[in-house]
């Protein structure tokens, strides 16, 4: 039978106990089997060396307790019919602990049973449910703190991202477990209440069927009925007992690397605690009316142990690994390296953005980020540090790649950033103090937390300190996103594509590329805009242009024209007309005859030239309101590429080649084209 029919099965199976009549030797083969699974819950709970090792003891505690009120009610059954016959007639395990246990005295049995209710339902029921109920709620309580402190482990890159999950997972299990067995400790409490009108009915049921329906006495009838009504009770007890102790153990059990006896051993072998107990012991022992026979060998046993652990206590340490005494004067090389890549610099006035008290809404937006670039860029960034710095004024950030400043800014904690994204009315209205937004260069406005409402209904895109930084951050890192990319991250993408399509990345890498020329491409790649989210499309087009040439230019420009269409679709829908600038001939021309760069070969742009191409190619960006493309020649590329890739970042050049021959086009502008002269006014003796 498969597993997972196991547990619906058992459900059933214990349905049709309570229902169905069953003889009296398999109602034997029950008890037994609920008294050995009581027995192993209990070794499991004191094995345990935490409580989330046996987290499924709620679950297992209510299974058990279903059987043992099943047995209950098959037991009852048995009891009331067939009890005139005698004691063998309700099985030899109920027989056995009515007549052994209580000596065939159903009063004594009484007794007993009621002993043992006290002890499980006040003593021990009680206290471990008290104890549920303040872990479940202490539990819930630090729930938050715990997440934020995971959170706070992320950012500083104290965690990778599967142990944060693990801890994560570890938090929520703990949670619902101590909350599950703050409810569980009632299925126990209305186990023992259930048994205690179990035993009434068997007792009043007993007593009317001897009595009316086989004619028996009273006397008779209590022989008969009662002391095998408390030996069914007796026999459902102590499973009862042994699953209250275990439950108890399981929540007064704290984290430990030891179970429980290594726990409990441990704390005593303090041998300070057992001289007293000698001694103790000894001196009741030495008065005349006290058993001397009892009390001075257990004075014995406590001194001896005394002695023993003192003995112990006493050996030498195992000599500790020899520590090397670092000269002051030394400096390590973790001493002065970060092994960090991006790092987030604070200015001491931005330090509440990071504080577990206020929520730490800074490491919410950062692991937000790196989420989502990770997603973009199709490879798992590194992890991301957050630090404070001297360096920086009070309300200033920086974002640093490989100790390097990428982006730079200044908030103001405790208020909020109206940006002006273009939707705004004029005459709006709203004061505040001006500035620009840091990612988009948006015209902005920082405002007081009470007029959010209003600058929203004004049209202003309203965002937090905590968001300002995380986006310009996000704008940072994803113009730089290629210096992310690095032989390690290059070796995971492969390993995770060669899982799908082994025989791609055997055309690929290591030969042609080994692994450094591969990353490489990569980098180079993604600088142009293309990014690693779909590996398998890229792959493809890597190893036909690799099967073609080996030259790394002629590659990238191969890879590029191939995948042109995704490069296109960044800035416009495939039955959208792509807007499109282009070179005047002349200037083209003058740009591809200048002078070339010795080292990589490219046209070199002069200073006003350049100057005149980003002034035209912004306005022309700024009267769109949109991204642009920038067609020009396929030696041209590359040099007007890193002209405009951070002067001009909502145009997109493309070589002609590059082009999308199914991409409808819209020609907006010529750059560099001379103004159309106006024509001369004619005199007016010669007009016709």
């Amino acid at each position: 039978m498969p597993a997972s029919l196991a547990l619906p099965v058992g459900i059933f199976a214990l349905l049709a106990l309570m229902v169905l009549p069953i003889p009296a030797v398999l109602l034997d083969i029950f008890f037994v089997l609920n008294i050995a699974i009581s027995i192993a819950v209990l070794m499991v709970a004191l094995n345990a060396r935490r409580p989330l090792d046996f987290s499924s003891f709620p679950s297992v505690l209510l299974f058990a307790t279903l059987l043992r009120l099943a047995l209950n009610v098959a037991s009852t059954r048995v009891v009331l019919v067939h009890g005139h016959e005698g004691g063998a007639a309700a099985g030899h395990v109920i027989e056995s602990f009515a007549a052994f246990l209580v000596g065939g005295n159903f009063v004594v049995g009484l007794f007993v049973f009621a002993i043992l209710m006290i002890i499980n339902m006040i003593v021990i029921t009680k206290g471990a449910g008290r104890v549920s109920e303040v872990s479940a709620r202490f539990v819930l309580d630090a729930l938050p703190g715990k997440q934020m402190a995971i959170d706070a482990d992320i950012a500083a890159g104290l965690v990778t991202a599967d142990e944060a999950r693990e801890r994560r997972r570890e938090v929520t299990i703990e949670a619902d477990f101590y909350g599950s067995m703050d409810g569980a400790s009632k299925f126990v409490k209305g186990d023992a209440m259930a048994a205690l009108l179990i035993l009434g009915v068997n007792i009043v049921a007993g007593f009317a069927i001897g009595m009316i329906s086989h004619g028996l006495s009273a006397s008779e009838a209590g022989e008969a009925y009662v002391t095998l009504a408390v030996g069914d009770a007796l026999v459902a007890q102590v499973p009862a007992l042994l699953l209250s102790i275990a439950a108890a153990a399981i929540v007064t059990r704290v984290s430990d690397s030891r179970d429980l006896a290594g726990q409990i051993g441990g704390q005593f072998a303090d041998p300070r605690g057992w001289l007293p107990v000698a001694l103790i012991l000894g001196a009741v022992g030495m008065v005349p009316a006290m058993p001397q026979a009892i009390f001075l060998p257990a004075a014995a046993i406590a001194a001896a142990l005394w002695w023993r652990l003192r003995k112990h206590a006493g050996r030498p340490a195992p000599p500790a690994e020899p520590v090397e005494e670092v000269s002051p004067d030394h400096i390590a090389l973790s001493d002065v390296a970060d092994a960090t890549l991006v790092t987030v610099e604070l200015g001491y006035g931005l330090v509440g953005l990071v504080d577990a008290a206020q929520g730490a809404p800074l490491i919410t937006r950062i692991t937000g980020i790196r989420k989502q670039l990770s997603r973009d860029l199709g490879f798992v960034l590194p992890q991301f540090r957050i630090r404070d710095s001297l360096d920086l004024a009070a309300q200033d950030y920086a974002v640093l790649m490989g100790g390097v400043n990428i982006a730079r800014g200044s908030v103001r904690p405790g208020k909020l950033l109206a940006i002006d994204a273009g939707d705004v009315r004029p005459g709006h209205g709203l004061t505040g103090e001006p500035t620009r937004d840091p990612s988009f260069d948006c015209p902005a406005l920082w405002i007081a937390p009470a007029a959010r409402d209003h600058a929203v209904a004004e049209g202003f895109l309203v965002v937090d300190p905590a968001s300002v930084i995380a986006t310009h951050a996000n704008q940072a890192l994803l113009a730089e996103a290629h210096q992310l990319l690095g032989p390690d991250e290059v070796r995971e993408w492969v390993d995770g594509l060669k899982a799908r399509a082994p025989a791609l990345v055997e055309a690929v890498t290591p030969d042609p590329l080994p692994l450094a020329a591969l990353t490489r491409t990569l980098r180079a790649l993604m600088a142009d805009g293309i990014g690693l989210a779909h590996p398998q499309p890229l792959f493809t087009s890597l190893a036909l242009a690799l099967q073609r040439t080996t030259d790394f230019d002629a590659v990238i420009d191969a890879v590029r024209t191939d995948l042109a269409a995704r490069m296109v679709a960044r800035i416009a829908g495939p039955d959208e007309p792509l807007k499109v600038v282009t070179l005047d001939a002349g200037l083209e021309a003058a740009i591809l005859g200048g002078m070339l760069d010795p080292l990589t070969g490219y046209p070199l742009i002069e200073p006003d030239c350049g100057a005149m191409i980003l002034r035209e190619v912004n306005a022309v960006a700024d009267a769109e309101r949109g991204p642009i493309a920038l067609i020009v020649q396929p030696a041209a590329r590359r040099a007007l590429a890193g002209l405009l890739k951070h002067r001009a970042p909502r145009c997109l050049v493309l070589s002609i080649a590059e082009l999308p021959a199914s991409q409808p086009i819209a020609v907006i502008g010529v750059i560099g084209a001379a103004p159309e002269a106006p024509a001369l006014p004619q005199p007016q003796g010669l007009a016709a």
